[in-house]
This record gives structure tokens, C-alpha cells and sequence, in this order.
């Protein structure tokens, strides 16, 4: 960071200047910077008293894998590690066990300790596929709420009141429809608040759902006569159907762990009118070169099919390296522009056992193969006719197959098998 050449009231150009080029990279993609005139101020001190700002953000490792969605706000916190600020990510071990009520209908189901701190193993590992892992401090809320004693608590609860609480969408909704909201879900938004106050942050960061949250945190900072948090809050990333939010639940994802393949298929899959939105929120190509990209579009100028498969590249050399994302994209060609197969099909070996007659039930024969996870799961793929034996639609779920060593059974777009007997 640029020291200024001198410090009074009204900041040098120098500082100005950097203030200016930091905030234009802090408000890519942002939803919500609140206040925006309060984080200037903190980036001038910054910059003046060469003392990097606190930015934190919470996880509650409530599920072991990581989504393209949860990687919005991780992409944030490495712009503001690249220039030059500390990122504090914290690992919520405890309060991962009573569960975020934003955006739920129902009370969550808790966790157990085991669970969470299973999850939690495989967050540290999942985030420095974005994160810089020497710039980064990993801590659990664990050792600053555990210690607390009943009359902590008290006094946590007496800087905050039911009213405020209570206007709260999530809550507010809950009430009107009589569904039940536990006195531990009250709880949850000062816990997240408080660790903000344990760390003394800067900047906290979150979706748009967790505004109330962060919104907690600057009022408890207030209280405990700490300078108040500014509150990012950033896009929540729909889904592969293009209309609700990713979510591994509805099956709409791209996990950052999925094999290069697939990460590839799945981005080649989404809305023709999401992809400026993921280039901006999900990658790191230059503002610049995305607007070049709209307009392109926009014009015709660009087919939409390369804009996607550049796209695609950016995330599986993200995630993976460039070269996977080459050997992808040539894959993808093969199979989808070409009609070819992949280079490398997993094979399955048909166990005597599973055959009748050396027939076996497709349904059955899609399970065992690994390329769906059940019946259920058979029956409806076969319905929607995403089945295909030797480039063959199977369009009965009852149906019996004659197993033939060598055929290829195929499920949607990019599940192969080569059945040997």
C-alpha cells in the first residue's frame, strides 16, 4: 500500500487515488456495501497508518462440500487479500451446531459435535483452492463461545431486544404461518454477532441472506465500545435450472471438488442469460474483458456457445489446473459437437449373480454401475428418456436387458459405463 506524503484531515491524492482503485475492486459483484462512506474511511486509515483491515467471514460447516455458490463471497475475500488486508475465516463448530435460521421455514436440525468438526476438516481443505493458505487465519468460534458462563450470556442478550430480533423476515413469516421458532434460533445471530466483537473485525461478508446478520454484528461492536463492522453482502448464485439458488439439495450445483469433466459439462449446461452473471461472480477475468464479452453478445458478435466455453475453462482451471480445463473442453467437443465418446469410459464388470437368464433389470444395471445413486433415481432418468444403451433410448423402467460385453450405457450428458461380462 502507497504511504501518503502527509496525514491531515483531507487524505493526499496519493491515498485518494488508492482508496479509489481498492474500492472499485471491493465493489465487483458486491450486492450491498453498508455504509459505503464508512468502509472509505476505513481503507484511507488503512492505507495512511499502513495497517491492514480485519475481514472476516463465518462458515458453518454444516455439509462436507463446497459449491460454486458458497465460492461468491470466497472470491471476494481474496480480492481483499490481494490487496494487502488480513482475512480471518471462521470456522462456526459451534454455532454449525444450532443452525443459521436465515432464509428457513422450520427450526434446523441440529448437529452433533462430530458431525460438525467432520465438515469442518473438509472446509480447511476445500477454501485454499481460492484462498491465499499464508495470508489466510483459520479460527473456531468454539474457543471464544464455549468459555462463555451463564452470566456472559446474559449480558450478550441484554445488548440486543426481542423487537429487533423478531423483524426479522425469517422470524416475522414464521409467526404469521404459527410455526414454532426455537429461543436457541434467537441466539443465533448474537453469536454471530459476538464473534465479530472476539475479533475486532473490520469487515464482515456474507450472502444477502445474512444481512441481519452482519447487521447484529455492528450493533453489538457499538455496544462493547468497538468502531461498528462494515457489512458486505454479496449475490446469492442461482443454480444450474437458472432459477433458484445453488443448492446440492435440488441437485442445481457445481461442486469445486467435482472432476474436471463434469465442472466443464455442468457450465456448458447453465442459462445463456446467466453467464455475464458468472463470469463477474465466480471468476477473476477483468471487468473489462467481461464488458467486451456482454456486448459481444449483445451484437452477435459472440456466440454464446464460445462465451460459455470460456467460461467453463475459467472455472476447471480454477479448480484444476489448464491444462484438465483443455483436455475437458476436447472431451466435451467429442462427445457433444462430434458425437464421439469420451477417451476414458469407466468399465463394469456384470456380476454373475446380478444376471437371469443373462438379462438383468435396467434399473438395477444403472445402480450397480454407479451411474445413478437409486431406484428412484433410475426410474426417473429413464422417464425423461436421458437413458441410452449403444446410442439407444430406453424408454421402459421395467425394461429387461440383454447384457452384450462392450456395450455402452449412457445417463444424461456426461455418465458413461462400458459393461464387461
Amino acid at each position: 500500500m502507497p504511504k501518503p506524503a502527509h496525514s491531515d484531515d483531507a487524505p493526499s491524492p496519493e491515498v485518494q487515488k488508492e482508496v479509489a482503485r481498492q474500492l472499485a475492486i471491493i465493489k465487483r459483484g458486491t450486492a450491498e456495501i453498508i455504509p459505503e462512506e464508512e468502509l472509505t474511511k476505513k481503507l484511507e486509515q488503512s492505507i495512511i497508518k499502513n495497517k491492514p483491515l480485519r475481514i472476516k467471514l463465518g462458515l458453518d460447516p454444516t455439509a462436507p462440500d463446497i459449491h460454486l455458490g458458497h465460492t461468491v463471497v470466497l472470491q471476494k475475500l481474496r480480492h481483499f487479500q490481494d490487496l494487502g488486508h488480513h482475512v480471518i475465516i471462521i470456522i462456526g463448530d459451534f454455532t454449525g451446531r444450532i443452525g443459521d435460521p436465515s432464509g428457513k421455514s422450520e427450526t434446523r436440525k441440529q448437529l452433533s459435535e462430530e458431525e460438525v468438526n467432520r465438515n469442518a476438516e473438509t472446509y480447511k481443505v476445500q477454501i485454499f483452492k481460492i484462498l491465499d493458505h499464508e495470508k489466510t487465519e483459520v479460527t473456531f468460534n468454539s474457543s471464544w463461545l464455549n468459555p462463555l458462563n451463564f452470566a456472559n450470556i446474559l449480558e450478550l442478550a441484554s445488548k440486543y431486544t426481542v423487537a429487533r430480533m423478531l423483524e426479522r423476515d425469517d422470524f416475522t413469516k414464521r409467526m404469521k404461518e404459527n410455526l414454532p421458532i426455537g429461543i436457541h434460533e434467537l441466539f443465533y445471530p448474537l453469536m454471530q454477532g459476538y464473534d465479530s466483537v472476539a475479533l475486532q473485525a473490520d469487515v464482515e461478508l456474507g450472502g444477502t441472506d445474512q444481512k441481519f446478520n452482519l447487521l447484529v454484528g455492528r450493533a453489538l461492536q457499538k455496544e462493547y465500545g468497538q468502531a461498528s463492522q462494515i457489512a458486505i453482502t454479496m449475490p446469492i448464485l442461482e443454480g444450474l435450472d437458472g432459477v433458484n439458488k445453488m443448492s446440492k439439495s435440488l441437485g442445481n450445483y457445481i461442486g469445486i471438488n467435482e472432476s474436471p469433466r463434469e465442472m466443464y459439462g455442468k457450465t456448458m449446461s447453465i442459462a445463456d442469460n446467466l453467464m455475464i452473471r458468472y463470469y463477474e461472480l465466480v471468476t477473476n477475468v477483468p471487468l473489462d474483458e467481461i464488458e467486451k464479452i456482454s456486448a459481444g453478445l449483445e451484437s452477435g458478435q459472440i456466440h454464446p456457445r464460445d462465451a460459455k466455453m470460456r467460461l467453463a475453462r475459467e472455472i476447471v482451471s480454477t479448480y484444476h489446473n489448464a491444462e484438465a480445463a483443455q483436455q475437458a473442453e476436447a472431451e466435451f467437443i467429442n462427445i457433444f459437437q462430434k458425437k464421439e465418446l469420451p477417451d476414458e469410459i469407466p468399465e463394469y464388470k456384470v456380476p454373475a449373480d446380478l444376471e437371469t437368464n443373462g438379462t438383468v433389470w435396467i434399473v438395477k444395471l444403472l445402480v450397480e454401475a454407479g451411474l445413478v445413486k437409486s431406484n428412484g433415481e433410475g426410474r426417473r432418468m429413464i422417464n425423461q428418456g436421458a437413458v441410452k444403451i449403444d446410442n439407444e433410448t430406453i424408454k421402459d423402467d421395467k425394461a429387461e436387458v440383454t447384457i452384450q460385453d462392450g456395450m455402452i450405457v449412457k445417463v444424461g450428458k456426461r455418465k458413461f459405463a462400458k459393461v464387461i461380462k
